[in-house]
């Protein structure tokens, strides 16, 4: 089924998705200690590489990233702004996790949306493009910034972004995708995300072999017991 889109809708969550995610590029890049170019490239792929992944597969090309001046202007400011008025660096990773959050709630949302609303997409493809929507941009940035991608590695981080597509995907096949349905679903992913954040909820992991000291030492490091990694 094909409902009208809402085109301020659809410009709004991709604008707000593409700005906070260019300042959580941004500020990866300056706590890597990266240089203005490094920055605003770090900025631009975190901000517009699930938007442009999203356009690919669902056949709209060019993707609206690389072809849309608003997207453009918004990940170039976003990198500009966060490279000049940048966060001491001892509140900045903080700071990044706050602003992912936002970007992975609007682009969750506004991903499986276009979805959606695209001839010949099924349901389950608009949940799935959704989620590589609002991870993919997050994906490029931590592989640029030498970095395992967040996804893999912190809180849950995928799973609200499969919540809010999929309430999307759910308001859809009923007709009644209206703003109060789109904000309410972005605002889900993001309370799940930093409760996720908050009380470490992670997503299960393959049970450890060998002894307890090994074990338990091996855990310690994968939480971030070990020491900081080097820029």
């Amino acid at each position: 089924m094909v409902l009208p889109t809402n085109p301020s809708a659809q410009l709004a969550l991709d604008l707000v998705g593409v700005f906070v995610f260019a300042l959580s590029g941004g500020l990866v890049g300056v706590k890597k200690r990266f240089d203005l170019f490094g920055v605003l490239v770090l900025a631009c792929a975190a901000a517009l590489g699930g938007g442009v992944l999203r356009d690919l597969l669902i056949g709209a090309i060019p993707p609206v990233g690389i072809s849309d001046w608003r997207l453009l202007t918004a990940a170039g400011l976003g990198g500009l702004v966060t490279f000049l008025f940048h966060p001491g660096v001892a509140r900045i990773t903080r700071f990044v996790r706050v602003l992912d959050a936002v970007g992975l709630a609007a682009f969750a949302v506004a991903g499986s949306l276009k979805a959606v609303t695209t001839p010949g997409v099924t349901p389950v493809t608009a949940v799935i493009v959704g989620v590589l929507t609002a991870v993919g941009g997050g994906v490029i940035r931590d592989l640029l910034a030498g970095q395992v991608p967040e996804v893999l590695r912190r809180e849950l981080y995928a799973v609200p972004a499969m919540l809010g597509a999929i309430v999307v995907v759910t308001f859809a096949q009923f007709g009644t995708v209206g703003d109060l349905a789109l904000w309410s679903a972005a605002a889900l992913v993001f309370a799940v995300r930093m409760v996720a954040v908050h009380l470490d909820l992670n997503a299960p992991t393959p049970l450890r072999t060998g002894g307890g000291h090994s074990a338990g030492t091996s855990s310690a490091s994968s939480r971030g017991g070990g020491p900081p990694d080097r820029a």
